[in-house]
């Protein structure tokens, strides 16, 4: 689990999977409080004998990818998110953020509209 991680390892995870990939230099700048780039391949390597990151040699020095799934990684922060903004109530929090955006495409509202449905179901079980 992420919330395992000590802090700064956890935001540099978290830095690497918003990027997707990225040189220790790119991690570095996308941190939200930048620390040295010693410390930044310093926790890199760290999370990579971990298993979290991995590593491949590429023209400006070593490309960093998260190892497991983003998606199941993005499940995990959503529901710590849920569970302590919106007390573990997900129509809650969809409401919240259907109110943040000015207009779904047609697209986005059948996905919600689906979505929905499939939920509906799972309630008469």
């Amino acid at each position: 689990m992420i919330e395992s991680l000590p802090r700064r390892e956890r935001e540099v995870f978290e830095t690497l999977c918003r990027l997707e990939h990225g040189t220790a230099a790119t991690v570095r700048h996308a941190l939200s409080d930048p620390i040295s780039d010693s410390a930044v391949r310093t926790l890199l390597s760290r999370l990579e004998a971990k298993g979290w990151v991995s590593r491949e040699p590429g023209t400006d020095g070593f490309v960093y990818r998260p190892a497991p799934r983003t998606d199941s990684v993005a499940k995990g922060a959503l529901q710590r998110m849920i569970d302590t903004f919106f007390a573990g109530s997900a129509a809650s929090a969809a409401t919240a953020l259907l109110g943040m955006a000015d207009r779904l495409s047609p697209e986005e509202a059948k996905a919600l509209e689906q979505a929905i449905d499939r939920a509906r179901t799972m309630e008469g079980r």
